[in-house]
């Protein structure tokens, strides 16, 4: 496979561009279908090591169903398959502006949960306008054991998310492992009792918030993902979920600007307009740096051509 590396404020994409599977035709959600069913080997090649790693997140380049398109992506990780990746599509922008596939301007990106339209601003920096996000329930309130009662907010802004204003643990680097077992705690709680997003969808993402260290920044946030790592960016679809809670609280008005820093102090510019039915319409500014490009190979005889799979700690053949 032919890939291209980068990192979008410090959250690594990696862009399979060549020699990945062979999807067929068909709409983009039965191509995501036919590559979880019969390809999925592919993404734990790409996403595991020893080629991958946890933190990084894939995207499979597509063929769009719409001519208006200039791409059509699959999003991916070390687990499984995402709706949407904010962080992700910034990446892209700057990997096909890299491929000379993008100028600057406005273009159409094909996602399997809608089109979302990019802003190439420059080489590096790009905008996403996300898909429509909201709040689907306020002050939800989960008994954790060891954490006690916790309450956030389940919002929708490309993936689901449990948005908790009062993080369990402080929101620095040396935190991350106890933010990261704190995450584990609330989601899998979350299972247990059955909250979930509209339509009984899980609630895969957790996000902590906190003060910022940056004095222009106005929130820190630490976003636990369903692999099991942490988002070293702010998260495009989690800081889509903040707004939609602010705009819903009346703390935000359209169009304001809203600086979202991540857990490493990397920084998302923010903002929203009004979309249908109680939306918003997010639009998600940063900045992405091509760090590689080559092949992934994977030779006949070796064991782990697909990947390391971690059961509890322990890799299995």
């Amino acid at each position: 496979m032919r890939f291209i590396d980068s990192h979008t404020e410090g959250e690594p994409t990696r862009v399979i561009i060549a020699d990945g599977p062979d999807l067929g035709s068909g709409s983009l959600t039965d191509r995501l279908a036919r590559f979880a069913r019969n390809f999925d080997h592919y993404r734990r090649a790409a996403m595991l090591e020893p080629r991958g790693a946890e933190s990084l997140v894939g995207a499979l380049l597509c063929e769009p169903d719409h001519s208006h398109c200039a791409a059509a992506v699959i999003f991916f990780n070390n687990t499984g398959y995402l709706k949407m990746c904010g962080h992700g599509t910034i990446g892209l922008a700057v990997t096909l502006a890299h491929m000379g596939r993008l100028e600057t301007g406005i273009a159409e990106i094909q996602s399997p949960v809608g089109i979302v339209k990019v802003e190439l601003l420059a080489p590096n920096e790009a905008a996403v306008e996300n898909v429509p996000s909201y709040r689907y329930r306020k002050n939800v309130e989960v008994n954790v054991d060891g954490l006690g009662l916790i309450q956030g907010d389940i919002a929708w802004g490309g993936n689901w998310f449990f948005l908790v204003e009062r993080s369990p643990a402080p929101l620095t680097p040396a935190s991350i492992p106890e933010l990261s077992r704190c995450a584990r705690l609330i989601r899998r709680e979350l299972g247990r009792q059955d909250i979930t997003g509209e339509n009984a969808e899980e609630i895969d993402h957790i996000e902590f918030f906190g003060p910022p260290a940056a004095a222009e920044a106005h929130s820190r946030n630490f976003v636990y993902c369903p692999g099991g790592a942490f988002d070293r960016s702010p998260c495009g679809t989690g800081t889509s979920a903040k707004l939609a809670c602010l705009a819903a609280d009346g703390k935000l008005a359209p169009g304001e600007i809203w600086i979202q820093e991540s857990i490493i102090g990397s920084r998302f510019r923010a903002s929203y307009r009004t979309g249908e039915s109680g939306t918003i319409i997010p639009r998600i500014v940063g900045t992405a740096f091509i760090c590689a490009e080559g092949r992934l190979i994977q030779q006949p005889d070796d064991p782990f051509r697909d990947g390391i799979v971690l059961t509890d700690g322990w890799a299995t053949l």
